[in-house]
């Protein structure tokens, strides 16, 4: 039986999610409960969870997050079953097109569903502590919701601001770039710009005031935020697969130079 994701769900979640050496916390599934509680979902069998998935849906876009089905319940079907279940909330909700990254293992699965790699997504990771950075320029939200748009198509406002929040923003022109705090460490992410050196200037900025390890996920057709990373030490760690369902996306990845997310809302 498919039922909702409840607040008693997060820790088991965690726990398997970590298992797989996902980077993943609490606030995220406090997120998607407030903002989309009925694209998350366990699949349970004599009230035990065997499986969850995570969604969340924006204006005209939505994003599935997390499938993770527990070792000994795989190849019964459990993901194809909490696959379909998410598709079928998002597009009732009026979602047009539907994101997703996908590991090797788990493209297959998606293709059968009907989804299309649009481009790849490379984790980029930096050792090493970082010397205490300067105060942020302040910033226009109205134009960081503008350079989102232009990377991503869709309005995605609840998002930026539950990154905003919890991370420290550096925002000039055209360009913002958020670092949140992990327990693994500093995430780069949401970064966005409609000019190459706006999103450079921003990266040394915030790279003052990272400590610890440092990671990203990038747009692999991001050829610019490539040549920014390794030039300052960041070295690719893993890839996976950007694909979609349903409409076409307007999609830009020069404009997108991190993910607000890593892989579980886009």
């Amino acid at each position: 039986m498919v039922t909702p994701l409840l607040k008693s769900d997060i820790a088991p979640f965690i726990f398997l999610a970590k298992e797989e050496g996902w980077i993943c916390a609490e606030w995220e599934l406090e997120f998607l409960l407030r903002n989309f509680p009925q694209g998350c979902l366990v699949r349970r069998e004599a009230g035990c969870a065997l499986g969850y998935i995570t969604s969340i849906g924006y204006e005209k876009s939505g994003w599935i997050g997390n499938l993770l089905v527990s070792r000994e319940s795989r190849r019964r079907g459990i993901g194809k079953t909490l696959m379909e279940s998410a598709l079928d909330v998002l597009l009732r909700s009026g979602v047009e097109t539907v994101w997703l990254t996908a590991s090797a293992e788990g493209a297959g699965l998606y293709r059968r569903l009907g989804f299309l790699a649009i481009d790849g997504i490379n984790r980029w990771t930096r050792e090493g502590r970082i010397r205490a950075g300067e105060k942020p320029p302040p910033f226009d939200m109205e134009a960081v919701r503008k350079v989102d748009r232009a990377g991503w198509g869709d309005r995605r406002d609840a998002l930026l601001e539950s990154a905003f929040a919890r991370g420290r923003l550096y925002g000039g022109g055209d360009a913002f770039l958020c670092c949140q705090p992990w327990e693994q460490g500093t995430q780069l992410g949401p970064w966005g710009a409609l000019a190459e050196y706006q999103a450079e200037h921003l990266l040394d900025l915030a790279l003052t005031g990272a400590a610890g390890r440092v990671f990203l996920d990038v747009p692999a057709g991001n050829l610019a935020a490539a040549g920014f990373l390794a030039k300052r030490g960041f070295k690719i760690r893993g890839s996976n697969s950007l694909m979609y369902l349903g409409v076409p996306p307007l999609y830009e990845p020069k404009k997108i130079f991190a993910l607000a997310s890593m892989g579980s809302m886009g």
